[in-house]
């Protein structure tokens, strides 16, 4: 099934999780749980956080390489029979262990037939380049789901602009993000920079963005907790459990993200300049 016969309103779930760093089997046992958790809300697609097999806070690259998996690992076939099993979709973070010996902080996307995409963070985060990660150099995929085009990508990805705008220009209707964000200080009163700049991405380019972030602590680290879904107008659909596990859920009618107007003579891709824009990026600073 394509997007063109997709059903008309599809659930959608976000998985706020605590993995811990090393406790990979409790980690894939927490996750299972969570995932029928949400096929019982009613989930189509369910996303889950960044590094989800494996925890964040590695002491160093020994112990990330001691950790991740390849692609066709365990944590890889449960999700495919989860999947299968619930006739669903999951998206989710975990550390990849290359056929090149080198370790990937990469995200999937799983439905019923099995892996239909997996990318490698392009954007690595502080500690992940001392910790040995090596960076993707592959757009984020966009794949046809039975519930409509998912494009996908792991969470510093997200705070760039150019590439956000990759997804949504291949058609992308829903933009799904495993991420881990720290927890770092905010004027009192003030919503997390971290989800302001989500509903930025899903506004400017009129599609729905989901981010399942975690909960904590974990070695000392503590995280926002700011798992949200939000609508291709930029506004939340789903509360904030900030610091917290939970399962949040929002219906959505994926088609709403293939109308790019915001008003009668405005398109956001339609309206686009390239010929202006084709220096960003290469002009000197």
């Amino acid at each position: 099934m394509t997007a063109a016969s997709a059903p008309t309103t599809v659930t959608v779930a976000c998985c706020q999780l605590a993995p811990q760093v090393g406790r990979t089997r409790d980690n894939r046992a927490r996750i299972e749980s969570a995932v029928r958790a949400a096929a019982g809300k009613g989930a189509d697609i369910v996303v889950l956080p960044e590094l989800a097999n494996s925890g964040y806070v590695f002491e160093g690259a020994d112990e990330l390489l001691s950790l991740a998996e390849p692609i066709d690992g365990p944590t890889i076939r449960e999700w495919e029979a989860l999947a299968r099993e619930l006739r669903l979709v999951i998206v989710s973070g975990f550390a990849e262990l290359g056929a090149d010996g080198r370790a990937y902080n990469s995200g999937v996307l799983i439905d019923e037939t099995g892996l239909r995409a997996a990318y490698r963070k392009a954007h690595l985060w502080n500690a992940e380049k001392t910790w040995g990660f090596t960076p993707g150099d592959q757009p984020p995929p966009v794949v046809d789901t039975p519930f409509g085009r998912i494009g996908l990508m792991v969470c510093y990805d997200l705070e760039f602009p150019e590439w956000v705008r990759k997804v949504a220009l291949a058609g992308a209707e829903l933009l799904c993000g495993p991420v881990n964000w720290p927890l770092y200080p905010r004027p009192e009163g003030e919503r997390p920079g971290e989800i302001v700049r989500i509903q930025a991405d899903a506004a400017v380019n009129r599609m729905f963005v989901a981010v399942a972030d975690r909960a904590g602590p974990e070695r000392g680290q503590h995280w926002l907790g700011g798992t949200v879904i939000v609508d291709p107008d930029g506004y939340p659909l789903t509360p904030l459990h900030l610091g917290e596990e939970a399962i949040v859920t929002a219906s959505v009618v994926m088609s709403e993200a293939r109308n790019k107007a915001i008003s009668e003579r405005n398109d956001v891709h339609g309206d686009r300049r390239p010929e202006l824009y084709e220096q960003i990026g290469t002009e000197p600073s």
